[in-house]
């Protein structure tokens, strides 16, 4: 029987227990026995609604890969261009002292180099003082894993000199970044979060990593991370790694699987680092973070020289202090990379109408029944963030997003499929040297069937079937950024990566105990500048950014 129209609810008995020591040890060792294989993890499946893809009868092909052809448009000579945006970006951000606590963002390095009032240099001899300090401190930070004294300070004193002689290369000349170890960076070992992999250092960047030195950026290091990105929480405990500590809440988990790089920019290492994305690990690290993260469309910006865990899920995306220093990131980032397969015929990447001063004309979808399915204190806040967009000229459609239950499912099965398979080699050869929390989802994923991923992938063509038509009536969709169970976080991401649409976490206030809470926009394929235009006005709504409790000026 094919599935209703409304999808199914979630069912009531998902079972995701937090174990810990004694017991998660003996849960892995169960789960990899053949009593664990025959009968703990089978019945695990059937609780968590994972056998939900074997009930259906679905008809339609498998989509594979979320690609989507761009559609096309008409050249509006008129608009702006994307360097026009940007300075008017940088000309618009008010100043940091006019409204209490701001986070130091890309222009404020720009104008403590174009001024003379700092150089790049110091700069980043206060950022090697802060590296030290930082894991000094009680608990560490563990934001930045790996760092090199000498490499900072070479692309430091070459940016000093282009500002002196007036010929910088981009409006991230100077501007310290981070990227998330799954990258490679020369000359970092690409360990992935793990103590196995990246045995010798690497001596080729990743695109995204070239991209950013011809861009004249310092490259701090790269950041902490969940192990092989297999979960959310962002927690690490292998010896190469450790924990990474929410800068808002040392005590809360900082999110994942990009969770050095969420912290690295709350803490105010560096305005800018750069994650990626499977199942929200921009989105979920950016939101706990209280930061902004971009999950750019599927294929916008390069993979290549990223581990490829997942090759259907994953988008990479910027991670940093503000809507606008995201927008120049992207516009940086995003465009076609001939060693990469997927996004070759994507459009020009643009920030058309972004600056614009009102929201006439756009029409956000809501699924009131999804959205609300998240705590009290976190619903009233997004609830008025949605009037606020309303009172800017937005018009609010009421919608309903089909089978959002088969969407959850299929995308665990697709993200740890793939996961699996990947790292077949590696669950035989290196296993007892994974954390549990990793041989455990590993070994959840070996239940799923070669019919599981299949039908998963049906599903996914009907998915995006109806956000094709979810389109055709509105611009984007709006979702809270986070739950306040963090196990559960997830479920508002799920649709971006199963589908490959964008979507952008902005952070919109705090709960009672201090923590942020964001707001995500997601919008069709290709279409990142209508999130960054309603991300400008989410931050207007948000009347205060909060000091987090770990903070680093190293501008001062």
């Amino acid at each position: 029987m094919a599935v209703a129209e409304g999808g199914m609810e979630p069912t009531a008995c998902q079972w995701a227990p937090r174990l810990c020591g004694t017991w998660l040890r003996l849960f892995v060792h169960v789960a990899n026995t053949a009593f664990g294989q025959i009968c703990l993890l089978p019945f695990l499946i059937r609780l968590n609604n994972f056998s939900l893809m074997r009930s259906l009868d679905i008809h339609e092909d498998p989509t594979f890969i979320p690609e989507v052809a761009a559609e096309v448009t008409e050249d509006k000579s008129e608009a702006k261009s994307t360097s026009d945006v940007i300075e008017q970006l940088i000309d618009g951000r008010s100043d940091s002292a006019s409204n209490g606590f701001s986070f130091k963002g890309i222009k404020d390095y720009l104008d403590c180099y174009r001024s003379g009032k700092l150089t790049p240099s110091q700069v980043a001899k206060n950022i090697i003082a802060t590296l030290e300090d930082c894991d000094k401190s009680t608990p560490p930070l563990r934001a930045i894993v790996q760092w090199d004294q000498e490499q900072i300070m070479l692309m430091a004193e070459a940016s000093t000199v282009r500002y002196r002689n007036k010929c910088t290369l981009s409006y991230l000349d100077g501007i310290p970044v981070c990227l998330k170890e799954e990258f490679k960076v020369v000359p970092y070992h690409q360990r992935v979060g793990t103590v196995y992999l990246g045995t010798e250092p690497e001596t080729e960047d990743a695109t995204v990593a070239k991209k950013l030195r011809e861009a004249g950026a310092i490259i701090i290091g790269v950041s902490n991370m969940h192990e092989l990105g297999t979960g959310t929480t962002g927690c690490n405990p292998n010896r190469y790694h450790k924990i990474p500590r929410n800068p808002y809440k040392p005590n809360h988990f900082t999110g994942g699987s990009s969770s050095g790089s969420a912290a690295a920019v709350a803490a105010g290492l560096c305005p800018v680092a750069i994650g990626t994305d499977g199942g929200g690990s921009v989105r979920i690290p950016a939101s706990f973070c209280g930061v902004v993260g971009l999950k750019g469309t599927f294929g916008r910006i390069s993979c290549h020289g990223s581990l490829p865990l997942s090759y259907s899920t994953v988008s990479v995306g910027p991670i940093c202090t503000s809507v606008a220093d995201a927008a120049i990131v992207y516009s940086i980032l995003a465009e076609p990379d001939p060693l990469y397969p997927y996004g070759l015929k994507q459009p020009k990447a643009t920030l058309s109408d972004m600056c614009a001063s009102d929201l006439k004309g756009l029409k956000l979808g809501v699924d009131w029944t999804f959205f609300k399915a998240c705590d009290a204190e976190i619903l009233s806040i997004c609830e008025k963030a949605v009037e606020h967009l309303q009172s800017l000229g937005a018009s609010v459609v009421e919608l309903s997003l089909p089978e959002m239950e088969e969407v959850r499912v299929a995308h665990v099965i697709c993200i740890l499929s793939e996961m699996r398979d990947f790292l077949q080699p590696d669950f035989n050869k290196h296993f007892q040297e994974m954390n549990l929390d990793t041989r455990a989802n590993l070994a959840l994923a070996s239940q799923f069937t070669a019919l599981d991923y299949i039908t998963a992938n049906r599903q996914r063509t009907r998915s995006m079937r109806f956000l094709r038509e979810i389109f055709t009536t509105v611009n984007c969709i709006l979702t809270p950024g986070r739950n306040a169970d963090d196990s559960f976080s997830r479920r508002f991401m799920q649709l971006g990566n199963f589908t490959g649409i964008p979507g952008l976490v902005v952070p919109i206030g705090y709960s009672a105990a201090g923590l942020p809470i964001s707001f995500q926009v997601m919008g069709k394929w290709w279409d990142e500048a209508v999130l960054l235009r309603i991300g400008l006005k989410l931050e207007e709504f948000r009347c205060q950014t909060k000091k987090p409790s770990i903070y680093y000026d190293v501008l001062a």
